[in-house]
């Protein structure tokens, strides 16, 4: 029997941890939930994969947030380099501000939003006599600390698509009309979802994402069975299924928190950087935000296993994670398969410690160079080895 103190009066949600296979989709969530400093996650797959389920089982496995009460845009009351305004303003008068807890969210964006309705909208008149409080916050406002969800986000008309993905690069949202600017904080854990067969991104669209997983239908009989008993589990008594799976949730729980607590001391060597830089040169990735996002990303990984330390494993995952949505070769080459990837991974690998080999991890200078001079003493032709 439940204890009615324990059962939750809001409206249950399918608990993360029940969630059957789908292992990369979770991880990627785990990992933007560990460090939303990596991101956007693009979700690649067709409908009823479970999607947009899963990314509602991620806010409510998250530990309610801090707010400056009554703000509008979810302050953080101990993060003074991220408050608006008003909050700053009430800091430096009071020395102080009241707060409370708030739970996690999911912000979804319709597809129908305006772009006032994203950004939010100004009374020019009144924001001259009353400054922000002249300002209608937009949806961008609300998803501040939160998670923003965008379901079909290839539908989306593309200029409001650049303002989310402005606001999530930069962590604030910045309105301005007919002279009058005014900005806010936004930083959020930025989720889309499409179907590549109703049309695709334009590339400078899904370089600003930084991971992407591909969902597909679920095609092994014992896991559709699995995924059939589960869910005719919750639908029957849903307060009794999270009960069921309260241990693995609370111990997801606490490895996040720990994960987060240990990411600011996890190191990544300057070899494993080599690596990452040689992976994406082979590739012919485009751009560098790329080689970026894989060291983040690996860094995250090895907090969530509880190192100190990236190692190489990590590398070749978060580079599946950020790599299978790049443009390469200014967009003339479709992004590299995971098999491309593994097999670019595995000739880095071995390129950078053959040069590292006896030289030490402080060895300094010019990969490019140093990697051209290698190859060429081995009779290697550079350019189809993949060096630039």
């Amino acid at each position: 029997m439940i204890n009615i103190k324990n059962a939750e009066i809001r409206r249950p949600v399918f608990p993360f941890s029940a969630f059957v296979d789908q292992e990369k989709f979770k991880l990627a969530l785990i990992l933007l939930a560990i460090n939303p400093k990596i991101g956007g996650l693009l979700v690649m797959g067709a409908k009823g994969t479970g999607k947009s389920a899963l990314v509602r089982a991620l806010a409510d496995l998250l530990p309610p947030i801090k707010v400056v009460k009554d703000c509008p845009f979810n302050d953080d009351p101990d993060d003074p380099t991220n408050m608006c305004d008003i909050c700053k303003e009430r800091l430096k008068t009071d020395g102080k501000l009241e707060y409370e807890y708030k739970q996690m969210e999911v912000i979804t964006l319709p597809l129908s939003a305006s772009i006032d309705a994203v950004v939010g909208t100004i009374d020019i008149e009144k924001v001259i006599k009353e400054g922000l409080k002249a300002f209608q916050p937009g949806i961008l406002a609300r998803a501040n600390r939160q998670i923003l969800y965008i379901d079909e986000v290839n539908l989306l008309p593309d200029h409001i698509v650049d303002a989310i993905l402005d606001a999530a690069a930069l962590g604030w949202n910045f309105v301005e009309r007919e002279g009058v600017s005014i900005s806010h904080p936004s930083r959020f854990i930025l989720i889309g979802t499409m179907n590549p067969e109703e049309g695709e991104l334009r590339p400078q669209l899904l370089d600003r994402f930084a991971l992407s997983v591909r969902v597909n239908n679920i095609q092994d009989e014992n896991l559709r069975v699995a995924i059939i008993k589960r869910n005719l589990e919750f639908v029957e008594n849903p307060i009794e299924f999270r009960e069921k799976w309260r241990k693995e949730q609370e111990e997801l729980k606490k490895r996040i928190l720990r994960a987060k607590e240990l990411l600011p001391k996890v190191k990544i060597g300057e070899k494993l950087l080599y690596v990452i830089a040689e992976l994406c040169s082979s590739l012919r990735i485009d751009g560098h935000r790329p080689d970026i996002v894989i060291a983040i990303t690996a860094k995250t990984l090895a907090a969530y296993y509880g190192r100190d330390s990236v190692n190489e494993e990590d590398i070749l995952q978060a580079a599946k994670l950020a790599l299978g949505h790049r443009t390469r070769e200014l967009g003339l080459l479709e992004p590299p398969t995971y098999r491309e990837i593994e097999e670019a991974f595995k000739k880095a690998l071995k390129e950078v410690n053959k040069f590292f080999r006896g030289k030490g991890e402080g060895q300094r200078g010019n990969w490019g160079t140093r990697n051209r001079r290698l190859l060429k003493n081995e009779g290697v032709n550079i350019w189809k080895s993949g060096g630039r």
